[in-house]
């Protein structure tokens, strides 16, 4: 295989189409889980660290997407606990004590529901995380990659990982490294994990919006805030929310 932007499509296009045949079910499982806590009046609570926050960015507070969300970020140890940490560090998602902290800044309540991506699944704080929202009783959807988690030793002291965890596992698809297309003198170049986290994302939020519809439910469903009436419709949905869900940074 050549390194070009026309093969790295052909491989994200046929990773894409794998993902979304796979974990189908999975799927339908996760949306299962979020549309029952949406119609419980709970909110889902999206994390990752890294690239994998993006995955978070899916999930909470963007056009098209569930009103009663939230992301939960390292930098809330700094704009809303007011810790002094290096948000740049390679070694602050590796402490799981992080995760405590985090937890008790988010504005959880008991039905709530956890999306949690880590492409690795490995590292200490999204581990001790991943255990602190099932020691609360929640339950857990995590997005990872299969075949880079099983190829990696857990960083936590407990020795699990993230999917060890998860009421429902999605396999990202993305092969050990996340990079596709192998370069003539080692490495490689061209990530996937990213794209069918987000493609995972979205799909999770349509099943959940065609599961509410089913019930005859109107979803509380973003419109963009760059069409008119959109901040209105948004506002009067987030109102429901209040103290619950937070946009900003």
């Amino acid at each position: 295989m050549t390194v070009s932007a026309e093969d790295y499509l052909a491989v994200v296009t046929e990773t894409m189409g794998r993902v979304a045949a796979s974990q189908r079910e999975a799927v339908g499982r996760a949306a299962d889980l979020i549309a029952g806590a949406v119609r419980a009046d709970g909110v889902v609570h999206a994390f990752g660290t890294g690239h994998s926050e993006a995955l978070a960015m899916e999930i909470a507070g963007r056009a098209g997407g569930l009103v009663p969300t939230n992301r939960i970020a390292l930098r809330d140890l700094v704009l809303l606990g007011g810790e002094p940490v290096d948000l740049l560090g390679p070694t602050l998602e590796r402490d799981p004590s992080v995760a405590h902290k985090l937890y008790d800044l988010a504005p959880v309540r008991p039905g709530d529901v956890f999306v949690l991506a880590s492409n690795s699944g490995v590292n200490g704080a999204m581990v001790e995380f991943a255990s602190l929202v099932k020691e609360k009783g929640h339950a857990l959807v995590a997005i990872t990659s299969a075949q880079h988690s099983a190829q990696m030793t857990s960083r936590h002291p407990s020795g699990r990982k993230l999917a060890d965890f998860a009421d429902v596992v999605l396999d990202n698809g993305a092969p050990y490294g996340d990079a596709t297309l192998p370069l003539p003198g080692g490495g490689a170049v061209g990530a996937v994990s990213s794209i069918t986290a987000a493609l995972l994302a979205q799909q999770i939020t349509v099943e959940v919006v065609a599961r509410l519809l089913a019930a005859g439910e109107r979803p509380p469903v973003y419109l963009s805030a760059n069409i008119a009436g959109g901040d209105e419709h948004n506002h009067e949905l987030e109102a429901r929310y209040a103290g619950r869900i937070r946009r900003g940074a």
